[in-house]
């Protein structure tokens, strides 16, 4: 989702979700407290900040200049969850939102309009969460996916399911130009965009776990150089880590989201 408004001067450089069709193109997390999160993600990701133009309780956050995600500081203010949600590009938003809905999805918020684009917030099937984009991206979709996460993971009730209902909703495998192609690799889904890995979908997780690590729900998986570093600076600045091993860590901010740092060796 787009938190920076700032109008684009030179058209020639505008880089819509016509440009990444159906593909993860951003991520976004609700939180709290803009100052919290910042020291955390810079404490933990190395991440810089700008600010965006929907106001105070928003930031741009980047890794070597590069934009990589957004921060909503609205979770009290909206009555919202804290966590991380990914968004797929989309032609139409309305569209998308509408084969969601008939497909047996929810939606939370939208579409709406969020110049100069439109989004909305949406549940599958099995209640995980996830967005939808429309419009101008913040950058480039080469350059965010070289930038910032490794890869997005469903944990799902049904992996086959989950991708009919996600393949139908953003015409993932479909005659469109550009769409992204799905491979079932043994039990577990795997979308690829420009045969890059950019998501993938797993089975086992439990609708109705009192623990929300195992429910339905999208994991975003940041690219680090060092996961047990990361791992020690979560603890130290507040976070908890809920597993560690040598190649990924999967890691609590201290507002409760979840995510996931991976060695770039996984890329």
């Amino acid at each position: 989702m787009q938190h920076d408004t700032t109008p684009t001067t030179r058209t020639t450089d505008v880089v819509t979700t016509n440009n990444a069709f159906g593909a993860p193109c951003w991520v976004s997390l609700t939180s709290r407290d803009v100052r919290a999160t910042e020291e955390f993600y810079t404490a933990v990701l190395g991440w810089e900040w700008r600010k965006a133009k929907l106001g105070d309780h928003f930031r741009i956050a980047l890794a070597e200049g590069s934009p990589v995600a957004g921060i909503a500081a609205v979770a009290s203010m909206w009555q919202m969850a804290v966590a991380w949600t990914p968004y797929f590009a989309v032609p139409s938003a309305d569209a998308a939102v509408a084969r969601a809905q008939e497909r047996g999805g929810t939606a939370a918020v939208g579409p709406i309009s969020l110049p100069p684009g439109r989004a909305a917030l949406l549940a599958d099937r099995d209640g995980a969460t996830f967005g939808i984009w429309e419009g101008e991206l913040v950058t480039d979709w080469e350059t965010w996916h070289r930038a910032a996460p490794a890869f997005i993971r469903l944990h799902t009730r049904d992996a086959f399911d989950a991708a009919i209902f996600y393949g139908e909703v953003l015409e993932w495998a479909s005659a469109t130009r550009g769409c992204c192609e799905i491979n079932y690799e043994g039990e577990e889904v795997v979308l690829r965009s420009g045969g890059d890995v950019v998501a993938r979908i797993e089975s086992g997780a439990l609708e109705a776990a009192p623990d929300p690590t195992i429910r339905p729900h999208w994991q975003i998986h940041f690219a680090v150089a060092d996961v047990a570093s990361c791992a020690r600076a979560a603890e130290h600045h507040g976070g908890s880590v809920l597993r560690l091993d040598t190649e990924d860590a999967v890691l609590r901010d201290p507002d409760g989201a979840q995510f996931t740092v991976t060695s770039r060796r996984q890329r």
